[in-house]
């Protein structure tokens, strides 16, 4: 066999073998985000919780906090126009129904391992868990407040009355 044909093999063989290894780096980094850290609020995750919680809006009311509740986490950044355009519907969120689900927000270009822990390709995306920490919905972009409470009911949240503290 000739010199030339045994590089072009041998050149074809590394990509192939790059090519195995980066889907397979890529198929773990996917499956290690399927439940992020922050996912649960209690249980075995706690510590990995707490690790992550610096990246969240800690302006959450106590006690929805530790309440095992559903959550809803916007990923996106202080700067980009679509995210500053939802951060009065989150701050609403936060404020009228905290009694109902949990509303975090974190800014993935001050805390860019939130985006890769996350799975995020664009922003905002926003991730819907269940009360025991499972993503049940992600949706890229902006996403307006009647969106996201009709996407709580039809994932079974019940939505009705505005906390208290809502002042309605």
């Amino acid at each position: 066999m000739k010199t030339p044909v045994k590089i072009l093999i041998v050149a074809a063989l590394a990509v192939v073998v790059g090519g195995a290894v980066a889907l397979k780096n890529n198929k773990a980094a996917t499956e290690s985000h399927s439940v992020p850290p922050a996912a649960a609020a209690s249980g075995p995750t706690e510590g990995l919780a707490a690790k992550a919680a610096p990246a969240a809006d800690t302006s959450q009311p106590g006690p929805a906090a530790t309440a095992k509740l559903p959550r809803m986490v916007d990923l996106g950044a202080g700067k980009c126009i679509p995210c500053k355009m939802m951060k009065p519907i989150l701050d609403e969120l936060k404020r009228d129904y905290a009694h109902r689900f949990i509303t975090e927000f974190i800014d993935v270009w001050e805390n860019p391992d939130a985006g890769k822990k996350y799975g995020i390709e664009m922003i905002p995306t926003q991730i819907f868990y269940d009360a025991e920490g499972k993503e049940r919905f992600r949706h890229v972009g902006f996403y307006g407040k009647e969106d996201i409470l009709g996407k709580w009911q039809e994932l079974g949240v019940d939505i009705s009355g505005k906390s208290p503290a809502a002042g309605e």
